[in-house]
């Protein structure tokens, strides 16, 4: 890769997740792309925004699915603190795909996360959201888990149905598909509560066991009606332990990253590719547990491909990273100078990282 008239043009794949609230994967993957393109001019640049079930699954399997093949449906919801909001939810032919980060995100608590929050979030609405689709006639619905403010176990959106029962007669003869971010069970350390409820706002030792004793009575309630123990069920504690109902419901878990790399045809693009950059707000322990960087980084692996990642700030160290299959990373706070400027223009400085990873790309040849 010589940086000059007679280098060889790169076939580069642009495949990130979205930036923490900051940048959907679409503005993410279109920052990346323009970053690179201004250093490189020549290079075959295609972009293919990711998900990992949590935010902008349902933007991104638009996009991938398109919409003469599919309906993006609107509705009103619950949301986690119980003020309507808007939701979408996506229809292709009788497979309905819905995004619980729709109706229970953190972004939708409109302030920071505390105690209160990680106690009172519902997913209420993620119920509303499964009954609409159920209504309209879905066969097969896959619900993308990811970015949940709540850790209720799906008692929310069991109660939307009416109660655990009706809502097992409900979703009775439909395909039922957990689009899950993580592959955490319920309890435990490294379950819903203890891994999850800190970031939610459950800031003490104290609101962590409180949350794990509310999902340890509701797995009770699970087993008494379905026969099922979820509660060392991998993915079970995704999106505040809703995995966990779903699959007390006869849900199955597939990882989210994969069922969208799935769509996007991304294994056979990194194939093709010399470069794939990835990338998130947070490159940490948890990227390489079902993350959308951490499957990049693996089918990069297996392809022999370049794996660059650009992410808001950076928790691993240069071996952690490397064994994950990540050649390169870019830090965007450390480019923006503090965390702060970075959350202040995103665009601007995801832009500025890629194109200090497409020049060192040329130097390094």
């Amino acid at each position: 890769m010589r940086h000059g008239p007679h280098a060889r043009p790169l076939r580069v794949l642009v495949a990130p997740d979205g930036f923490g609230g900051t940048l959907t994967a679409a503005e993410a993957a279109s920052a990346i792309a323009d970053g690179w393109a201004r250093a490189r001019g020549r290079d075959t640049v295609v972009a293919a925004p990711q998900s990992d079930g949590g935010p902008g699954f349902v933007d991104v399997l638009g996009r991938a699915i398109g919409l003469s093949h599919a309906e993006l449906r609107r509705a009103e919801v619950t949301g986690p603190l119980g003020v309507p909001v808007g939701a979408q939810w996506l229809r292709a032919g009788t497979t309905a795909y819905i995004e619980s980060a729709q109706a229970c995100g953190l972004h939708l608590l409109g302030r920071p996360p505390d105690p209160e929050t990680a106690r009172e979030a519902t997913s209420f609405g993620v119920g509303e959201l499964m009954a609409r689709a159920v209504a309209e006639g879905a066969e097969r619905m896959v619900v993308g888990l990811g970015g949940s403010a709540g850790t209720d176990g799906g008692a929310g959106a069991a109660e939307a149905f009416g109660g655990l029962r009706r809502m097992r007669g409900a979703l009775d003869g439909v395909d039922l598909i957990a689009a899950a971010d993580v592959r955490s069970p319920l309890l435990g350390t490294a379950g819903a509560a203890a891994m999850f409820g800190p970031q939610k706002g459950a800031d003490s030792a104290e609101a962590v066991r409180l949350l794990e004793e509310r999902l340890r009575e509701w797995s009770a309630v699970l087993l008494a009606e379905t026969g099922v123990d979820v509660r060392d069920c991998e993915g079970a504690g995704a999106a505040g332990g809703l995995g966990g109902l779903l699959i007390a419901l006869g849900g199955r878990v597939h990882p989210g990253a994969g069922i969208v790399g799935d769509f996007t045809g991304r294994r056979a693009a990194i194939g093709g590719a010399d470069v794939v950059l990835t990338g998130e707000g947070r490159l940490d322990a948890g990227s390489a547990r079902g993350k959308v960087v951490g499957h990049v980084a693996d089918e990069g692996a297996r392809e022999g491909t370049r794996v660059v990642a650009i992410a808001g700030r950076i928790a691993l160290e240069e071996s952690e990273w490397r064994r994950m299959g990540i050649d390169e990373v870019w830090s965007v706070a450390e480019i923006a100078g503090s965390a702060d400027e970075a959350m202040a223009r995103p665009a601007a400085l995801v832009s500025e990282a890629a194109r200090c990873a497409a020049r060192a790309a040329a130097e390094a040849a």
